[in-house]
């Protein structure tokens, strides 16, 4: 993913910042249009959902998590109005598609089977699609366009709330490493702008304490139905990367209690996160 500066414009056509909104990003030919639900019916009619494209349906699960369903059309306002009658999960559309007419089915067919294979990667959502969609084949050509096309969605979709498509960076620099050891665990990890990241290879305790929350708990059930937490005869073990929203989350989910995630994860020299947070301000 690039790291250079960009601009990227919202127009909210309704005046509101959480209605109906519009994506462009500089030099490219993408289009993003944000649709709660409750607009859909009357927005429906707009030229962008009258092309190619590829979408997903945004909502929460039943236990509070992050929910979506990827999915194309050509056009698109066909399936979103099936959506819209079948699917009660979801309350906003995320859809991209282009300003110059340049997708076409099979485009957005394999924008879509990308997305999902990312989003069941990255593991930070349940995803609603039953099936895994086949990548069509393209041209050469065709597919560096495609690809150059997704990556500009990917890094649209952050700014827009969501970041269920991306994992963890590789590499992370040794002296910005924090360190967790308790309870017999050690785990290691670093702040990152999208939130506290664990490494893989990092441990969890085996057992909760009664009063942990259950927030925390759910989370751990998911981790080991999803295959995120791997049990061995003494602990868990963490077989990704993955960013938690907040060094208390990541802590708490390892220590299978609530903590203060800012007193626990230290770097080398035995700092907490809250002292170095601290120091960096006063430096400042």
């Amino acid at each position: 993913m690039s790291n250079q500066a960009f601009s990227i414009s919202v127009f909210l056509f309704d005046g509101d910042p959480n209605g109906l909104r519009f994506i462009e990003k500089s030099n490219w030919t993408g289009k993003g249009v944000v649709c709660p639900r409750s607009r859909f019916p009357d927005v429906k009619t707009r030229i962008e959902f009258d092309k190619p494209g590829v979408y997903v349906l945004l909502g929460t699960s039943t236990d509070g998590e992050v929910s979506v369903y990827i999915g194309e059309g050509d056009p698109v306002k066909q399936r979103l109005e099936s959506h819209f009658s079948n699917k009660d999960f979801w309350n906003t559309i995320i859809l991209f598609t282009s300003k110059d007419d340049n997708l076409d089915k099979t485009c957005v067919q394999y924008l879509e089977s990308r997305l999902v294979k990312l989003a069941k990667e990255a593991k930070r959502c349940v995803l609603e699609n039953g099936n895994n969609p086949e990548e069509p084949t393209l041209s050469e050509a065709k597919l560096a366009d495609m690809e150059t096309f997704l990556e500009q969605m990917l890094l649209c979709y952050p700014t827009i709330g969501l970041n269920v498509f991306e994992k963890p960076q590789e590499v992370i620099q040794k002296q910005n490493l924090l360190f967790l050891k308790a309870k017999d665990i050690e785990a290691s990890g670093y702040d990152s702008t999208e939130g506290f990241v664990v490494l893989k290879g990092s441990q969890a305790v085996l057992h909760e304490v009664p009063s942990i929350h259950h927030f925390m708990l759910q989370k751990r059930l998911d981790f080991v139905k999803q295959g995120i937490l791997l049990e061995t005869p003494h602990w868990y073990v963490m077989a990704q990367n993955y960013i938690f929203d907040s060094p208390s989350t990541a802590a708490g989910v390892l220590l299978g209690k609530s903590i203060n995630g800012r007193e626990v994860w230290k770097d080398e020299n035995g700092r907490t996160l809250k002292e170095i947070q601290l120091a960096r301000i006063e430096r400042d």
